[in-house]
């Protein structure tokens, strides 16, 4: 180990990273001022990746959980190559800067996750070594590794705090992942101040608790830390907790080791003295070491040489294991190895969405063998089963994942499965439930990550658990997400194409908002209606001439809608008052308000009075209907009964919608 190397390289990052947020006038210092060292060793020594070719397979990932030290990202990327130039180093924080606020998937090469979030991080690393298991277990042969490498994580004490870091590390410990490791810059302090005034746990206990190995050391002691990078590689049942005390801003005279210099900029006085203390050109701003350019010159033609070799094994490999490769060219693409299969449903047979969903699961499963995922300990209860075995430490060729009881740490971790290339995750639990993995489903839209969110019990027909797990306001509020694509199917054969929907999206999430009462196959008046549901919405009953009202409706409102539309037919009076009424089926608002208006047009007649029928609030809705009195609606929390008797209770009735219908 190059030690006066990585001491240049260290300090050009401090030298960098102060002079950027001062820059910006924003940003924040104390992270990569503190664990610049770190930064140093990782990239420097401890990573197998070739930064001419940031995608490749089986590099090592790393992940800056603390994401508002991105600094010390951008410095780290800037000087072992990987395209970040010193230009946009000095537009940090500008707009149109690659090196922005916080790090941003997509943006820049060699940056693993979006970070920022306290927390989601780890869990995305859980995710990103799960993944490299499940591959690894498919594609390795006994001759060769193709898949082999390890997941690294810097956390800070905030990210340790938050809750989904917990649900995470429980379950990594559980699984037994070997190959991820986090380095956890312990500095004792955050925004309000010293941790002990919030957080005086023993961390090394808990996660000896969570089945971690967890190591202690000094962040300024590189030999040291190469020796604790050792001894955590030799322990492969167990991931690892590398506990490193650190200074949070050290070389800033009058802030290191104080809040003040977490999330503020040094100012001017301050870096000349810093600079001074540290052997930095104080006349020199965004100095970097030649040393640490020379450096990471020549380290990347050795890791080049890495890549190289692994790529000759790779050629190899595919050449012994034609179908193997072939298969594996289908995994990183995201692609079906052979086509859909739906299963088809009879008119007029009652069946519940998530039955249905459960049903074509198993047809997605088929021509995705790349599919894996799980439920939040309500696999039953979601119909969410697909063969191939649980997923263990022992079984890592599983692809049924057992989340427990931690919805936000599996949304979480599941992003980080998609993240890592090769595989198509899904995640279930009650659509009620969504509001404790919202923040990682928000991070599954910026991110564009093509995850299925399969969440049923979608209105307050789940009856007697009562108002805590009824959903009302949820639907509206996962449709308010930039880029989350919401599907209400009404029936079992929708439910079939919203899963083939759902499984051809590469560019963000779908959600998939399922019944647990029956429904019936509904007839549709549309004979291309299940090309025509790709656009958001399409006719299920239509008029002769051209309709005076027409009825929108999702999901379970659908079959009420057609009784409350049928019912009007048959009262001569009722008939004469309504005129020709059609009915909507509109399983995503989001896609059918995104079309051209003709597309809208055509669907929902500008002259036509619309009414909307929909078991959630109204909000949204005013878009669509005619007026507010034309939306039937739940405007409030359940009650605890009965289904049927709720939705009664709560005007959700055939009776309710004449009513409304009549005007």
């Amino acid at each position: 180990m190059d030690t006066k190397a990585l001491e240049s390289i260290a300090l050009s990052v401090r030298s960098l990273s102060m002079d950027a947020i001062q820059e910006a006038n924003s940003g924040h210092p104390g992270l990569p001022l503190g664990a610049a060292e770190l930064g140093a060793f990782l990239y420097g020594q401890a990573l197998k990746h070739d930064p001419a070719d940031p995608a490749w397979i089986d590099r090592d990932r790393f992940v800056l959980s603390a994401g508002h030290g991105s600094m010390f990202l951008y410095s780290l990327l800037h000087l072992a190559g990987f395209g970040i130039t010193l230009d946009e180093i000095k537009a940090f924080r500008k707009l149109g800067s690659r090196c922005a606020g916080h790090p941003e998937y997509g943006v820049a090469p060699g940056i693993e996750t979006t970070t920022g979030p306290l927390g989601q991080g780890v869990a995305n690393a859980v995710g990103l070594a799960i993944a490299e298991t499940m591959l690894a277990a498919k594609f390795n042969t006994p001759s060769r590794k193709i898949i082999d490498h390890k997941t690294f994580v810097l956390v800070g004490d905030g990210c340790l705090q938050e809750g989904v870091a917990s649900e995470a590390s429980s379950l990594a410990g559980h699984l037994g992942l070997g190959k991820l490791i986090v380095f956890y810059d312990s500095n004792a302090i955050t925004i309000d101040g010293s941790t002990s005034i919030s957080f005086g746990e023993d961390v090394a206990k808990r996660y000896e608790a969570y089945g971690r190995k967890v190591l202690k050391g000094d962040m300024y002691d590189l030999a040291g830390m190469a020796k604790l990078l050792s001894e955590a590689e030799a322990e492969t049942a167990k991931p690892k907790l590398v506990i490193l005390k650190s200074v949070i801003g050290k070389g800033s005279p009058s802030k290191q080791g104080t809040s003040g210099v977490h999330g503020s900029p040094l100012g001017p006085e301050e870096i000349l003295k810093a600079k001074a203390g540290l052997g930095i050109p104080v006349d020199a701003k965004f100095w970097v070491a030649p040393e640490a350019y020379a450096f990471f010159e020549k380290r990347r033609k050795d890791q080049a040489a890495v890549h190289a070799a692994w790529k000759e094994g790779f050629e190899a490999w595919k050449r012994e294991n034609p179908a193997l490769a072939t298969e594996l060219a289908a995994w990183l693409a995201g692609e079906a190895t052979k086509a859909l299969d739906l299963p088809s449903f009879k008119k007029g047979e009652k069946i519940a969405t998530r039955n249905a969903s459960g049903t074509v699961l198993q047809a997605v499963a088929a021509s995705w063998p790349s599919f894996v995922g799980g439920s939040a300990d309500l696999t039953g209860p979601n119909v969410s089963q697909i063969p191939g075995g649980d997923y263990s430490a022992q079984a890592r060729g599983g692809r049924m994942i057992r989340f427990g009881v931690r919805e936000h740490g599996m949304a979480s971790i599941a992003n980080g499965m998609a993240l890592h290339g090769g595989l198509r995750p899904y995640v279930a639990t009650f659509l009620v439930f969504c509001d404790y993995l919202r923040p990682a489903l928000r991070l599954s839209a910026l991110m564009r990550l093509p995850l299925v969110y399969v969440l049923t019990h979608d209105s307050v027909y789940i009856g007697e658990d009562g108002p805590t797990h009824q959903p009302i306001e949820q639907l509206t509020s996962l449709r308010s997400i930039p880029n989350v694509r919401v599907l209400r199917p009404a029936d079992a054969e929708e439910t079939a194409v919203a899963w083939r929907l759902a499984m051809e999206r590469k560019d963000g999430p779908t959600v998939l908002a399922l019944s647990r009462q029956n429904l019936p196959v509904l007839e549709k008046a549309d004979p291309d209606w299940a090309y025509t549901m790709a656009l958001g919405a399409y006719v299920v009953r239509n008029t002769s001439a051209a309709p005076e009202t027409v009825v929108v409706a999702t999901g379970s409102e659908v079959s009420l809608a057609l009784a409350a539309i049928e019912r009007i037919e048959g009262d001569a009076e009722a008939r004469k008052a309504c005129g020709e009424i059609r009915l909507v089926s509109m399983p995503s608002r989001e896609l059918f308000l995104a079309q051209p208006q003709a597309v809208r047009d055509a669907i929902l007649p500008p002259g036509a009075r619309v009414v909307v029928a929909e078991a959630g609030i109204s909000m949204g809705w005013e878009g669509i209907a005619s007026r507010p009195s034309d939306i039937l609606s739940i405007d409030r929390f359940g009650e605890s009964g009965p289904g049927d008797d709720v939705a009664r209770h709560l005007g959700v009735t055939v009776d309710h919608l004449v009513k409304i219908i009549r005007g």
